[in-house]
């Protein structure tokens, strides 16, 4: 499905390549004046499967996953992104997440929250969201993925 242009300045992005398909009226992520906004990821894999039953581990890593290849779709890296925001059913996972979090985006420190929430929706874990600088923002970058 190829998404509308909103206005002249934001087009969300969907059917990421890598991601399951939005589990509601939302978009994957909305690409709007050089910055790319990611809703809210969940450890659902590409083929739609909940990760219900999993290890925090596994499903703190899908969940970053999902995250790399919405990023990837946009043109985008983890590079790119300058805030990050967490959602944990357990603030006793925190300290896991942020080791598992560092090994995935090295060096680079974008803004960041960790947010304990108590439950999330499927009985998952772990929610990231996102937002990215679209370096070379303009038409190319402020697109639709097909």
């Amino acid at each position: 499905m190829k998404a509308a242009t909103i206005g002249m300045v934001a087009r969300p992005l969907m059917d990421i390549p890598g991601a399951a398909r939005p589990g509601g009226h939302y978009s994957h992520a909305v690409a709007a004046n050089g910055m790319l906004y990611i809703s809210g990821q969940l450890p659902i894999t590409a083929s739609g499967e909940k990760l219900t039953g999993a290890s925090f581990e596994q499903q703190a890593g899908q969940t970053l996953q999902n995250i790399s290849a919405i990023l990837e779709a946009a043109g985008a890296d983890k590079s790119d992104l300058v805030q990050v925001r967490v959602y944990l059913a357990d603030v006793d996972h925190w300290p896991r997440f942020n080791d598992l979090y560092a090994q995935w985006i090295g060096d680079w420190k974008p803004a960041r929250a960790v947010v304990p929430v108590g439950a999330l929706h499927y009985g998952l874990q772990v929610e990231v969201e996102a937002v990215a600088l679209l370096r070379d923002a303009g038409p190319a970058r402020d697109r639709t993925v097909p």
